[in-house]
Order: C-alpha cells, then sequence, then structure tokens
C-alpha cells in the first residue's frame, strides 16, 4: 500500500474529523452543546470573534479585586472563622511540555505557532497500520527535570496505554507511564500531549494536531499542601526549576505548562477512619480535582474557591462527590464539568507496540554533571556574592527567563571596571546591592510604566554602569541619573546613528553636580522653614519625621538643577530642626 502524500493526508483527515466533531460516539450533534465542551477542554486555546488574551483577562481581574478591596478594606481582611474547623488539602498534577525539536512516538517537529496541521506524521493523526517509534532524544529534557527534583530515576520502566475519548486524542487512548515510573514528589511520567481546539463561532470546532505527541512530563505532588498561597508557589517553584536544567521553556503564560488541582477538606481532629487514603496518605476528605489552570493566579483562586464551596456543603449536611470541575478567571465557584473517572475507568494495559525503556546508569550520571545550576543555588550565589537580599535575587532570577541577573551582572562587571580607573575618593562599596536595585527599581519601574518588554530595552549594561557610576562617585545628583536613565530607556534607535555617551550629554546639558557649601544649604533650608512655621511645628513638637523628606523636595526644588543633593539636604534639614 502506497502511504498518501501529506498534503493528501492532511486533507483527508481535516475533511474526516470536520465531519466526525459533530458527533459524539452515541451520535449525539456536539453542535447542540458547545458550552459543556466549552467547559470540559479548558486547556485548549478556543478563539472567538471576541477572543481575550489570557494575560488580559489576568489583569482586569487583579484591577478588578484591587477596587473591590478599595470598596470593602475591613472584609478584606476578615479571616474565614470556618477554617478553624476545616482542614485544606491539595495535590498538584502538573503538566510540562519538555524542550524537543520531535515528538514523542514520531519524528514530526514539534511547534508553537506553526500552520494548523502542518506538523503531523501518519502516528500522530492515528492513520491505521502506524506504530509508534519512541525519539530517545526526548528523554534527555525529562530525565534533567527528573534530576532537577532530586528524584531517584528508575532504570526500567513501560508504557502504558490510558484509554479515553476526546476528539483531541485520534487514537482514542494516551500512551503514558503508570505501573512502573514511581519517583521522587509522587510520580513524574513521560505522556502524550493532544491537540489544540479552535472555535470556528458559532459551533463548529477545528482540530489543529501539531500539538499530538507533543512529549510531556506529568509531575504528581503528594497531598502535602494546606494552603491555595502554597500551592501556587509550588507550581512557581516547579516551573524556575525546568526552565533552569532546559527542560521546559514555555511556561504557563503561553500554555506550555498547565496545573490541574487536587482538593479535599477534613475537619481537624478526625481521625483516618472512614476517610480517603492517597499515595499512602490517609485521613483525607474526598477529593474533586479542577482542571487546566494556566496561570499561577488562577491555581490560587480556584482551590480557594473549591475550599469555600466544599466547607459550605459539608455545613450544610451535603456529601462531596469525587468529580472534575472546571474554573474561568472572574468566577466565585468551580463548576462541574463530570463524574471523576477512577483508575479502572482508564483501562490501563501495557502499550503492545513499544518496549520496555531502560536507561543506562551512564547516561544518568552524565546528566547529573552536567546539570546547571539550580534557582536556589544561584540565590545563595548572588545574595553572598552582591549582598542582596533573597527577595530581590530570586526576583532577579526569576524575570525573563534568567536575563534580568545575566544583565544585572554585566552591570556591575562594568561598574567595577570603571571604579579602578578611579581616584580612591571616588569608589564606592557594595556595588553589587546598588546595581540590583536600579535594574530592579528604577529600569524596570520605568519599563513597567511604559509598558516596555524587556526583550526590546534599549538601555545597554554600559549605559547604566556609566550612570551609576557618575552618580555614586557625586558627578551627578539622584534626579539627574533618573534623567538620564529614563532618556536611554526612550530611546529609538537609528541605523548608523551614534549614541551620545553619559558623559557627553551630562557636560552638553551642564547637568555635572556643582555642590552647595554649607551656608548655602543652611539659608536654603532656613528660608523653607521661615516660610512653613506650621510644618516645622509639625516635626519638633508632634514628632512628624516624615514631613522632614518635605522640606527637602521643596529645598530641591528651589535650588539650581543638579546643585542639591537630596541626603546633603536632608542631614541639614535635621540638625535645623533639632532631631
Amino acid at each position: 500500500m502506497t502511504a498518501p502524500s501529506n498534503s493528501t493526508l492532511r486533507l483527508q483527515y481535516r475533511q474526516l474529523y470536520q465531519n466526525s466533531l459533530r458527533y459524539s460516539l452515541l451520535g449525539t450533534r456536539l453542535t447542540h452543546r458547545p458550552a459543556l465542551w466549552n467547559q470540559v477542554r479548558k486547556s485548549h486555546t478556543v478563539i472567538t470573534a471576541d477572543h481575550v488574551p489570557l494575560r488580559k483577562q489576568l489583569k482586569d481581574e487583579a484591577r478588578r479585586k484591587k477596587a473591590d478591596k478599595k470598596a470593602s478594606p475591613k472584609s478584606s481582611k476578615t479571616l474565614d472563622p470556618r477554617l478553624s474547623r476545616w482542614e485544606l488539602t491539595v495535590g498538584l498534577e502538573i503538566h510540562a511540555e519538555l524542550n524537543t525539536a520531535c515528538k514523542l512516538f514520531s519524528p514530526a517537529a514539534t511547534s508553537l505557532n506553526a500552520e494548523p496541521n502542518s506538523h503531523v506524521a501518519l502516528f500522530d493523526a492515528a492513520f491505521p497500520g502506524t506504530q509508534p517509534q519512541f525519539q530517545k532524544a526526548t528523554l534527555i529534557p525529562a530525565l534533567r527535570a527528573a534530576l532537577a527534583f532530586g528524584c531517584e530515576v528508575q532504570r526500567k520502566s513501560s508504557w502504558d496505554r490510558k484509554h479515553y475519548f476526546y476528539q483531541d486524542q485520534p487514537n482514542g487512548y494516551q500512551i503514558t507511564q503508570y505501573y512502573e515510573v514511581t519517583i521522587g514528589i509522587k510520580q513524574i511520567q513521560l505522556e502524550q500531549d493532544t491537540a489544540k481546539t479552535i472555535l470556528q463561532p458559532p459551533s463548529t470546532y477545528l482540530l489543529d494536531f501539531n500539538r499530538v505527541g507533543t512529549p510531556l512530563i506529568e509531575i504528581i505532588t503528594l497531598p502535602h499542601i494546606h494552603s491555595p498561597t502554597t500551592a501556587a508557589a509550588c507550581v512557581r517553584k516547579i516551573q524556575s526549576l525546568l526552565r533552569a536544567v532546559d527542560a521546559c521553556v514555555v511556561g504557563m503564560e503561553m500554555g506550555g505548562l498547565r496545573c490541574d488541582v487536587n482538593v479535599s477538606v477534613r475537619e481537624r481532629g478526625t481521625t483516618a477512619e472512614g476517610l480517603s487514603e492517597y499515595a499512602g496518605v490517609k485521613g483525607l476528605g474526598t477529593r474533586t480535582e479542577i482542571k487546566n489552570l494556566s496561570s499561577f493566579k488562577a491555581v490560587e483562586d480556584a482551590i480557594l474557591a473549591e475550599r469555600d464551596r466544599q466547607i459550605a456543603v459539608l455545613e450544610s449536611g451535603g456529601e462531596i462527590e469525587g468529580e472534575t470541575r472546571g474554573w474561568t478567571i472572574g468566577q466565585t465557584e468551580t463548576v462541574r464539568l463530570r463524574g471523576k473517572e477512577g483508575e479502572v475507568d482508564y483501562r490501563y494495559m501495557p502499550d503492545p507496540d513499544l518496549g520496555p525503556l531502560i536507561i543506562g546508569q551512564d547516561l544518568v550520571d552524565h546528566l547529573k554533571d552536567i546539570l546547571p545550576m539550580l534557582p536556589d543555588e544561584t540565590a545563595e550565589r548572588v545574595v553572598n556574592k552582591y549582598g542582596i537580599s533573597t527577595k530581590d535575587a530570586r526576583t532577579l532570577i526569576s524575570l525573563d527567563d534568567g536575563d534580568r541577573l545575566e544583565y544585572t551582572e554585566a552591570v556591575v562587571e562594568t561598574v567595577m571596571q570603571r571604579l579602578a580607573s578611579l581616584p580612591e575618593k571616588q569608589r564606592f562599596d557594595k556595588v553589587g546591592k546598588v546595581v540590583a536595585d536600579w535594574v530592579l527599581h528604577e529600569l524596570g519601574g520605568l519599563l513597567t510604566t511604559a509598558g516596555v518588554p524587556w526583550e526590546i530595552q534599549t538601555v545597554t549594561p554600559e549605559m547604566l554602569a556609566d550612570i551609576i557610576v557618575h552618580l555614586q562617585s557625586n558627578q551627578i545628583t539622584g534626579n539627574t541619573a533618573k534623567k538620564l536613565l529614563a532618556h536611554y530607556a526612550s530611546l529609538q534607535p537609528v541605523a548608523g546613528a551614534a549614541i551620545p555617551s553619559v558623559s557627553e550629554i551630562i557636560d552638553a546639558s551642564g547637568l555635572r553636580l556643582v555642590p552647595l557649601t554649607e551656608g548655602e544649604y543652611v539659608e536654603m533650608a532656613q528660608k523653607v522653614m521661615a516660610e512653613n512655621p506650621d510644618m516645622v511645628k509639625a516635626v519638633r513638637e508632634k514628632g512628624q519625621r516624615g514631613k522632614i523628606m518635605w522640606f527637602v523636595g521643596q529645598m530641591m526644588r528651589r535650588g539650581e538643577e543638579g546643585r542639591v543633593e537630596a541626603e546633603k539636604a536632608r542631614l541639614y534639614v535635621e540638625r535645623l530642626l533639632e532631631v
């Protein structure tokens, strides 16, 4: 039999699945229930005429909650009294697309934004007679992930079929690892991704099979989490680890990582008798699963909503049903999708077309030796080397896939080179902390306000280093430094045009600091105080020290551009106010 060409295959299967999309197994027309389909498969990109990007949905929801909090500040701080009686328990199932060039069981290329159905092998489309061919290269990022989590890698494992029917799974089963891969957290297993569903309004669904067969790892945690905030932090930590070892480079914001959460509640102080058990953890309430959460905030909010729903059901005398539920941004309650499948429903069986997967110890040892520094280790190094806080270190590491940290270190290196050529009296300590503050707060703030992504920002490490050196060596004021940074951040580079250096701009604009004398500072401060006796009284008699900086601001406004130094002005104000 001669296999059809790729273009003929795409045409045949497009026609076949467009026809079959309109019917379920029992012949029910899917066009009569688009809302249910939309609820069930939240993991897929659904494009409608009024489609709103996920980032915008999250921002709009954050603004709404912020407005609600301002409108009722007291209620937002009230601790739910029911939590003293009920305990939340959460387990996570995180699906992460691996960073590979090909699919798990076919040589077809993986892709994010390619033309629909342009990277589909015969096996991906479940063409009769085709068999899976394990692509060895896909194993490497999965092993790196396992090692990053400190897991014990099983030397031998097998492939299993997990049977269920959705239109986005053409085989009618998913090839996964169920029986033998039990490592670390609870389980990390290789498996296939499904197709992407695209809605053509009002009720037609198209399937893009480019994603079918893309290698995933599923990371299953034990139910040890008891806080929505902790759950979201755990997902964030897992994503950072996967990115650090190059196992998964596409995060939640692009759909490369999705999370299912298993939520249950139990009355505090109850014994394990009569309650559920999972992976050796006893005394659990009946769990529900919330599928396909695509942001850290969604993880936190969905758990919070489901916790409150379960408590309300139990306190009203009801029982929790084991079921799969959905969550939509902006909702206050999860919605039922279907009854919860058990292991029996999936009819697990060893895949007869695939032999066992045997991993050599030499490969594991080699990957362990070349494993890059993990985020916690990097944070510790940055804290010790630059003297910054752990919070700032973690922020630098997490932003822009580590680019922000690389930029910071490049600025530090350049500053150190500049300082070596300056007189001793113009040098300064804590270079790393100063640079990190400028990168995170000053430059980061400018970019956030302007809505400029980090990857296209125009301030080079050399520019920022020169600004910092001029500021710290008392050649310009802090206000001037911020204006220079804003100038470079707003530049639109023109091909062939030279960009003036920091020093050239300072001299051309007359911004170089000509310090005021002590007498000039005192005279200016006394004048401001004489004109504002009520402010003086507030500081001296009422102890309102925060108003000291008001006097400093007045002095900087009245002084010549670039001559009043805020720190010196503050010292003279405090001296005259005798505080």
